[in-house]
């Protein structure tokens, strides 16, 4: 009921807010967990000629990379620790657009950059008022 009423206008602003970060971040968290799922299910094979971006051998930069796109994926759907969360996805899109594909058609890295984008917002506004990150902010006041 609440969702229909701040579609229509019937809700605070403060609440608009909080469910339209909600959408938003579940929406983008979603498609980026189908990208660290993907590299987990293909793992074996990813391993073995994933390339040494960062210096400390493939399968690491792999691990790496499914940590951020996976695991900080699922925290940020969850609004745990949603701003930390979001800065190792922001430098995993950085490394892919810009190192990774760096000599590549911007048609290649155009998904990185949008997804750079995206996390960068989640970033700036943190996980709004439907999130755990919220509860915790609210009980720190209180006590």
């Amino acid at each position: 009921m609440k969702f229909i009423k701040a579609l229509i206008g019937n809700i605070s602003d403060d609440n608009k807010i909080g469910i339209g970060l909600l959408l938003f971040r579940v929406f983008i968290s979603v498609l980026m967990l189908t990208h660290g799922f993907a590299k987990i299910s293909s793992f074996e094979t990813l391993s073995t000629q994933f390339p040494d971006i960062l210096g400390i051998g493939g399968e690491w930069n792999l691990i790496l990379l499914i940590m951020a796109e996976f695991g900080c994926s699922i925290l940020i759907i969850l609004g745990l620790f949603t701003r930390l969360s979001s800065i190792p996805i922001i430098f995993s899109m950085i490394i892919a657009a810009f190192v990774a594909h760096a000599n590549d058609p911007f048609a290649v890295k155009e998904m990185a950059v949008l997804y750079l984008g995206l996390f960068t917002f989640i970033l700036y506004m943190g996980a709004g008022k439907f999130s755990i990150d919220y509860l915790i902010s609210k009980k720190a006041k209180r006590d």
